[in-house]
């Protein structure tokens, strides 16, 4: 996955340059990605950047101008205080750089995206890293015998210090508890990422200084707006930072779904030459909802549109499938996003950068997946209950304000695994975690933050013709609002029953499983899901189920109770139990001890020695 990586020295900067150099490489994933280092031993650092060949962080990590500071970079930037206008155009390469130089180590407030940076400034003696509000761009930390590791992806750190290759105990509780670390955890000991709005300020003649520019506070404290008010901002706001998300100086795709955010996208979409393709994630034969309105929504526009699907290798070689998602995310993504790197690669062939709705119905509507998966922690080895419990007291005795909970707890904890795995492949941007959006969303009355009608409001407003077409969810801008209830229910309905017969049939209703093959013979299922994992690991995927459970690796590992691993894929391919989130964690946790920990430090259960 693209992204930086380096080492802070304040004693030695010579032992820092080959340890830059093999996280850089640890990084390096793709043939066609460019990369570079820098070593500066007058600050002590040494550092490098991987970024895909023409993207605006390789243009930008590549900029060298002699006695200028240097920016290394990840990810994009959409203009000063979140404008998006040309002031700080996403096509020019010294923006950032052109705030330092005016602004100096306050910059880092006016850039607005999802990004990480290491800003190296050899006159004044300094090197700043910092990332996004959100901590979207991931930046994963260790500190050591006055020496300081950064880099995008944890296995940079691991490749260059052995001595981390351990699970995390706490980490492996977060994600067997919700699927995913929190609060700055991995999965690794030692290992930490950097909250969102963090600036580190590196010196040669001092220790590291860590601060936040920004925390969510401050737009917690904004004044809220009334109905009419905030659909009026929203709908302003959003067709004019739609200007800068949609210029791209390389191709653009646009991954269209059948919901309300891909919709307004398309609605605020500015005429652009040449035109963007548009794509949607399809089901290996068959078309869902997201395909066929996908298609209806890209008509209106005039914009060509076709079907993505997984290739039949997906499933005779799904185990390699796993290893990549597991190695690129860090094991952010696990076995049930195994197929987000091979649709984003087709993507990519279309056009390396991805627009998605991707966070708008979180941001904008409070929607939420955020929550404990319900795993059977009859799996679990018993020693692990305390940790589990503990896993989930620190999540609910912080509640936090719906937006704040949206962007910078779930978007970056929960939901980084896709976003991880499609941005090793092409550039993925998408306008809802806009920092003017994200403000504006603060101000919404507390009613709109669970209804669609600003969204729709906002297309009627832009593209009268994308209202009237239902979305996925039967919601259409329709007066009176009676007469889509009957489609609103029918799509409600089959969507619960597609959701039971891909992925989360309870356990207590797994015999009814064969009256869904009636369903979908009626046609009443494959409408809204199109990964039917639960299938698949019932079917084509049992043997590869069997062979990775019943491995002495598996087996040895201290989390698990063994009596359970005997009859876990049986319970599932059998049809007695629902094991599809048992089973994820363990491929999951599998791949990662094998990928990523190896034969270093071994796992213990809590309260085991090291």
């Amino acid at each position: 996955m693209p992204g930086i990586a380096g080492v802070f020295s304040t004693t030695s900067s010579t032992a820092c340059q080959p340890l830059a150099r093999q996280m850089v490489a640890a990084m390096r994933h793709r043939a066609d990605d460019v990369h570079g280092t820098i070593d500066l031993p007058e600050l002590g650092v040494s550092a490098g950047w991987v970024a895909h060949a023409g993207s605006y962080a390789a243009r930008l990590s590549a900029t060298e101008q002699p006695g200028a500071p240097r920016l290394l970079w990840s990810g994009e930037c959409f203009g000063a205080d979140g404008t998006g206008t040309p002031e700080v155009a996403l096509t020019s390469r010294d923006a950032p750089l052109a705030l330092y130089e005016g602004q100096g180590e306050s910059f880092v407030t006016r850039l607005n995206g999802l990004f990480s940076g290491l800003l190296l400034d050899a006159r004044r003696g300094i090197a700043l890293l910092f990332n996004d509000r959100y901590g979207s761009e991931r930046l994963y930390l260790h500190e050591k015998d006055g020496m300081t590791f950064f880099a995008s992806e944890a296995k940079a750190l691991l490749a260059a210090l052995p001595e981390l290759r351990s699970f995390d105990e706490q980490g492996v509780a977060d994600f067997l508890t919700f699927g995913s670390t929190l609060q700055g955890r991995t999965l690794f000991r030692g290992l930490r990422t950097l909250p969102g709005g963090s600036l580190w300020r590196f010196s040669r003649d001092a220790a590291p200084e860590a601060t936040r520019y920004f925390t969510p506070r401050e737009w917690e404290q904004q004044e809220p707006l009334d109905a009419e008010g905030f659909e009026r901002a929203l709908s302003g706001t959003f067709a004019r930072i739609m200007q800068g998300y949609a210029h791209s100086d390389r191709a653009l795709g646009i991954s269209l779904t059948g919901g309300l955010d891909t919709r307004m996208i398309m609605a605020c979409l500015p005429d652009l030459t040449p035109a963007p393709a548009c794509y949607t994630y399809a089901a290996m034969h068959g078309d869902t909802l997201d395909v066929s309105i996908g298609r209806r929504v890209a008509a209106v526009r005039g914009l060509s549109h076709q079907s993505l699907r997984l290739p039949q290798a997906f499933l005779t070689d799904f185990g390699h499938f796993v290893d990549r998602t597991v190695h690129v995310t860090d094991g952010c993504a696990g076995a049930l996003v195994a197929h987000e790197i091979p649709l984003s690669e087709q993507a990519r062939a279309i056009a390396p950068v991805r627009m998605t709705g991707n966070f708008g119905s979180e941001v904008l509507r409070s929607m939420s997946t955020f929550k404990p998966v319900g795993m059977d922690f009859g799996l679990v080895d018993p020693a692990w209950n305390g940790a589990l419990a503990q896993a989930a007291q620190r999540v609910a005795h912080d509640p936090a304000h719906p937006v704040t909970h949206a962007a910078f707890e779930e978007i970056p904890w929960h939901l980084s695994g896709s976003l991880q795995a499609g941005r090793s492949q092409l550039t993925v941007r998408t306008p809802f975690l806009d920092n003017e959006i994200v403000a504006l969303a603060y101000r919404a009355p507390a009613h709109l933050r669970h209804s669609a009608h600003a969204s729709l409001r906002l297309i009627h407003e832009h593209a009268p013709a994308l209202a009237q077409i239902a979305t996925d969810r039967g919601i259409a801008w329709q007066k009176p609002a009676w007469r889509s209830l009957p489609m609103r229910l029918f799509c409600a309905v089959t969507f619960k029953l597609d959701y039971w017969h891909k992925e989360g049939l309870p356990t207590a209703l797994s015999h009814t499983d064969p009256l869904f093959s009636l369903l979908d013979a009626a046609g009443l299922l494959g409408l809204h899901k199109f990964l039917p994992y639960r299938r698949w690991f019932r079917h084509e995927l049992a043997p590869y189920l069997a062979e990775v459970v019943n491995d002495s690796r598996t087996r040895n590992m201290p989390f698990w109770n063994k009596r359970f691993l005997d009859t876990v894929v049986d319970d599932h391919v059998k049809g007695r139990a629902n094991r599809l989130r048992e089973l994820h964690a363990i491929l999951t946790l599998e791949a990662v001890d094998r990928l990523l920990i190896g034969t270093s430090t071994p796992a213990r259960a809590p309260g085991q020695s090291a």
